[in-house]
């Protein structure tokens, strides 16, 4: 027998520490951008070209460990709960970050970066948490918060990063250290456990436990799967501008990098106020399926307003459009959280981060690929924007396996979820301060 302090559920303390946790990972991942590359460069005797083969390296490696460690992490706090594995990842990032601080070494800063990779991984469990800790009305919102937490730390990651990398190419690395550390500190004193013990699962399965795993799990939910596809294309038409945005900008328009900095100031910027603002006002109102589609079709128009712009005026015109591609991720995020069983939402969110990693692996490569194809002197039409074209295509293929995947969706409405969740039904959306746990 349970008592009810048992189902005591995490309020605005556990909310905020999530998301305080991923603006703090971010900022700690972004600050370190600007100087990376230079610590390489130092390590490898000043060569630039030996440099960025080993940077590049080192960033596959970092996406590998991610996509390898996501399902492990997802399984361990199904397992044993999520307050353990995020705060242990916290203390690890710290102290790897501490490592690469000191690293004489270029073997040692590759290590480091596998551990980072590793640590990183900790983004599976904390959208395990939220799914936990809100009602499933209140989901998207609270995922698309935690998007605004992602676009915050790397506004302000980067430009940090390049003012303390003007004192010093390994301060970054020291701030970055006591951001993780600080977020382990206020986890450790504040962060309740969000998933009760008689809703883990029994035991940790090494079965699913792993990529090839993950995603047979996912395939048992032919929905599930169909929108963990929708999450993985996006993922990869995202890396279009990571990969070639500022090469890109300069061939085209003569930026240069102050108006590169700027402007991806701005799209940060504008996704962020998308995800924290827009999303919990339009999906009470649209519904989960009409806000993800349409994030979906503000996507493919912003990547081909890149893609054929003409104008640095035009270019700039997709910006908005591309933020609002953003009220797709969150309420995808929410719809297919909605058809897994709370024992295994660490397993879900561990196949799906699993599957963003992947991206991560190979987006890069492709659209850098396809970039240069298309300026250089083999191409059979001067295209500079083909790789921006390739992500509109990319979703619109997510628009329509989305569109399918869908069709049958019921809505959540505030009392039908109420009546899901066993709770009494008010008929009115709960503030996410004041959202509870699912019993």
């Amino acid at each position: 027998m349970t008592s009810e302090a048992d189902h005591t559920p995490p309020r605005r303390a556990a909310i905020i520490f999530v998301f305080v946790t991923v603006v703090l990972d971010m900022l700690a991942f972004g600050i370190i951008i600007p100087v990376f590359p230079h610590l390489v460069q130092f390590m490898t005797g000043g060569e630039i070209s030996t440099a960025v083969r080993w940077t590049g390296i080192m960033g596959a490696m970092f996406g590998l460990m991610q996509f390898v460690f996501s399902p492990v992490q997802g399984a361990l706090s199904d397992r044993f709960g999520r307050r353990p594995v995020i705060l242990a990842s916290n203390l690890a990032l710290g102290l790897d970050f501490i490592v690469m601080a000191v690293a004489q070494t270029l073997p040692i800063l590759f290590v480091g970066r596998i551990i980072s990779g590793i640590a990183s991984a900790s983004i599976s469990t904390a959208n395990a948490y939220i799914a936990d800790v809100t009602s499933r009305e209140k989901r998207a919102a609270a995922y698309g918060l935690m998007g605004a937490a992602f676009g915050i730390g790397f506004i302000f990651g980067p430009a940090l990063g390049g003012f303390l990398g003007g004192w010093s190419v390994r301060a970054p690395f020291w701030v970055a250290a006591g951001l993780a550390l600080t977020n382990f500190l206020y986890g450790f004193f504040i962060l309740p456990e969000s998933l009760p013990r008689e809703r883990r699962s029994k035991r940790f399965d090494f079965r699913e436990a792993n990529p090839l795993g993950a995603l047979r799990m996912l395939r048992r939910y032919p929905q599930v799967f169909a929108l963990s596809i929708v999450f993985f294309l996006a993922a990869l038409a995202q890396f279009s501008l990571n990969s070639t945005f500022v090469l890109y900008s300069d061939y085209r328009f003569s930026w240069g990098p102050q108006e590169v900095g700027y402007t991806l100031a701005l799209v940060g910027l504008c996704s962020a106020i998308v995800q924290a603002g827009l999303v919990r006002r339009l999906v009470p109102l649209f519904g989960e399926r009409r806000v993800m589609l349409a994030g979906l079709v503000f996507g493919v128009s912003g990547f081909l307003t890149l893609g054929f712009a003409a104008t640095s005026t035009l270019f700039l015109l997709g910006i908005p459009l591309l933020a609002l591609a953003g009220l797709g991720g969150p309420t995808t995020q929410s719809i297919i959280t909605r058809q897994v069983d709370p024992s295994e939402q660490g397993r879900l969110q561990g196949a799906i981060t699993s599957l963003g990693s992947l991206a991560t692996v190979f987006g890069p490569f492709i659209f850098s690929q396809i970039f240069a194809f298309f300026i250089g002197p083999a191409t059979p039409v001067q295209l500079p924007g083909a790789a921006f074209i390739l992500s509109a295509i990319l979703l619109g293929f997510g628009f329509v396996l989305g569109w399918r995947a869908t069709a049958d969706l019921h809505p959540i409405t505030p009392a039908a979820a109420h009546a899901e969740a066993g709770l009494p039904g008010t008929g009115e959306l709960p503030a996410l301060a004041d959202v509870e746990d699912r019993p």
